[in-house]
């Protein structure tokens, strides 16, 4: 029995790292400059950051079409026997449903999977599911596995400017200028599927201890962790500090990623944070 996993674009894994992993990736949208791009095929976030630079409109997200999802799994399903598709948040994009709307012309193959998260904590369950189905686990196996890890896995986060959530409907105009005054550096996590406030700090040295902190606390109280780091554009010299700040911790190094178009629409330049799992549950 052989198992293909999908994933889509706010996973934030690369096309390289997807391609050695087997796993296939459906790109979201990014509405912007009057154009539909695919995320990380048409678009990058350099390409956002720097039209925003030059005037353009705040650009939008959207999903792709169950028509998308199927032609994936059609293409999936002339080599493996089952299907795994784990996406975003249903609680933050409309992509699960598309998925799932998809998987019910295939019979029972397609399996979807809600992360419950965004990101690299999306990204590390499809990293997951492609080593449990490398081993050999059903398909029933590595969803539980799944639902076992989002219960537990954590993504924390901060952002360089508050703009970008503010133009999001996340905070007020009023609490975004104040807090660009202060300094204010929002520590972000997803918890059950929406992105919630985990405190806050002022400026970027607290922001990275507190992240580091949180790191060393998770590893201390799960024992063997699995660690990712993200960030946009601006935000990798802060990954930096948080690896440094990160000495004489063990944990399974899943390396650095780039936030891509359609989060970093969301978050803005200078995101930076982690995503620590265990590695068994």
């Amino acid at each position: 029995m052989t198992i293909a996993i999908v994933t889509d674009s706010t996973s934030d894994l690369a096309p390289d790292v997807c391609a050695q992993h087997g796993i296939r990736s459906v790109p979201l949208y990014v509405l912007f400059d009057g154009k539909m791009h695919k995320d990380g095929i048409e678009i990058t976030p350099a390409d956002l950051f720097r039209g925003l630079k030059e005037g353009k409109k705040t650009p939008s997200t959207s999903q792709p079409s169950p028509a998308e999802f199927a032609a994936v799994y059609r293409e999936a399903l002339e080599s493996a026997d089952e299907v795994i598709s784990v996406h975003i948040s249903g609680q933050l994009s409309g992509t699960v449903g598309s998925a799932r709307l998809a998987a019910a012309d295939f019979g029972g193959r397609v399996t979807v999977v809600d992360s419950r998260s965004a990101s690299l904590t999306l990204g590390m369950q499809a990293l997951r599911a492609a080593d449990r189905a490398r081993e050999g686990r059903s398909s029933a196996e590595i969803v539980a596995e799944l639902d076992r890890i989002a219960a537990v896995a954590n993504i924390r986060f901060t952002v360089d400017t508050l703009d970008f959530l503010r133009i999001n409907g996340r905070i007020g105009g009023a609490q975004a200028l104040l807090g660009s005054l202060l300094n204010i550096k929002p520590i972000l996590t997803v918890k059950e599927g929406r992105v919630e406030s985990a405190g806050r700090v002022r400026g970027h040295k607290k922001a990275v201890a507190d992240i580091v902190d949180h790191v060393r606390k998770y590893a201390a109280d799960h024992g063997e962790v699995r660690v990712a780091f993200l960030a946009t554009l601006g935000g990798e010299e802060y990954v930096r500090e948080i690896r440094a700040g990160l000495s004489g911790v063990t944990f399974t190094d899943l390396g650095d990623h780039q936030i891509g178009a359609v989060i970093a629409t969301h978050t803005g330049p200078g995101t930076m944070g982690v995503t620590v799992e265990p590695v068994t549950v």
